[in-house]
């Protein structure tokens, strides 16, 4: 039976295009979730693996959907084989049960680890730089200016908060949050 395993990192990603894939693979089972590939513990992972037998097949989009590191992919593959199992990865073919199957699944786990390290220190020095500029703010930029948030809280003192929502476009959750600041300061 072939299995299909489909994940992405945060919450507001979508796991559509990777499933789709699976199902155009013919996968007749997909374990999907959204959770950090940086945990070792992914349940939707562990079930798949206690789940499949000798003579199965897993199948996921790209290496990076299926483990954490080189050692990690290296290792689960290992097992799969001992048990049985066969890997595809779509971006990179069948996984062989051979030496050089082995190997060149190594090669790519590798590469697969030091890509993610680097979109990391890349982040990190980008932020360090970020972070040297007087205009620095940590998180998503603001959507409205002061100007416009003490606007919106003008209005409320005669307005609903639905009807300054409406007026303005600020969510009544972001004038909640003005409100109890400007309280505070």
């Amino acid at each position: 039976m072939k299995y299909g395993y489909a994940r992405v990192s945060t919450v507001g990603q979508d796991l559509e295009s990777q499933v789709t894939q699976l199902k155009a693979e013919g996968c007749e089972i997909i374990y999907s979730e959204k959770f950090t590939g940086t945990k070792k513990s992914r349940p939707e992972f562990m079930k798949l693996l206690e789940t499949v037998n000798q003579g199965d097949m897993i199948v996921v989009t790209k290496l990076d959907r299926f483990a954490r590191s080189a050692a990690d992919a290296i290792s689960i593959v290992r097992d799969l084989f001992n048990r049985g199992i066969r890997v595809h990865i779509l971006n990179m073919g069948l996984i062989e049960n051979t030496p050089t199957g082995k190997l060149i699944f190594t090669i790519m786990s590798g590469f697969a680890e030091f890509e993610r390290d680097m979109i990391v220190e890349r982040t990190q020095e980008g932020k360090a730089i970020a972070k040297q500029r007087d205009d620095y703010r940590e998180g998503r930029p603001r959507l409205y200016s002061k100007k416009q948030i003490e606007h919106a809280l003008g209005l409320l003192e005669s307005h609903s908060y639905k009807e300054v929502e409406q007026l303005t476009g600020i969510s009544k959750s972001t004038l909640i949050r003005a409100k109890r600041k400007k309280a505070v300061n």
